[in-house]
């Protein structure tokens, strides 16, 4: 299992790194099913046509921590064997990768499941601050966004 937030400039972790550190897990052999998310940066928003987004926490060991009990509660409500998460922050351009996430269960449904709750309780209940910067503007979006 993985769990970090990691600056944009710093060494990147892919999908599939996650997918192979994931397939190490000693419960490989209990398990059927790895769903995974890769959260990227969208060129266009609102008639907006992004130059940059900057994404920005204000503790990253706070926000590290937040991100680590969620999937800790995760993997308890749907009982699965491993979840791995990648948050990046930083400076970024369109497709860059933001935010990954990969999760391994016995069966399809409860892991299928517990990626959506982990992507979803990220989102909304984790303090990151998004600024969405174009020629048209700058727009500043908070946790929930």
């Amino acid at each position: 299992m993985v769990i970090k937030v990691i600056e944009s400039d710093e060494k990147k972790i892919t999908t599939a790194d996650l997918i192979d550190e994931i397939k190490n897990s000693s419960k490989i052999d209990y398990s059927g099913a790895i769903f995974t998310f890769e959260g990227i940066v969208r060129g266009k928003e609102e008639n907006m046509d992004l130059e940059k987004l900057i994404l920005s926490t204000p503790d990253k060991n706070k926000t590290l921590k937040e991100i680590e009990k969620i999937v800790s509660n995760v993997k308890i409500k749907y009982n699965v064997n491993e979840i791995s998460v990648i948050h990046y922050i930083g400076e970024f351009q369109k497709g860059d990768m933001l935010f990954l996430v990969a999760v391994l269960g016995a069966h399809r449904g409860e892991t299928l499941e517990a990626l959506k709750e982990v992507i979803e309780s990220v989102k909304y209940d984790v303090e990151f601050k998004k600024e969405e910067i174009s020629k048209q503007g700058h727009k500043t979006i908070l946790a929930g966004g």
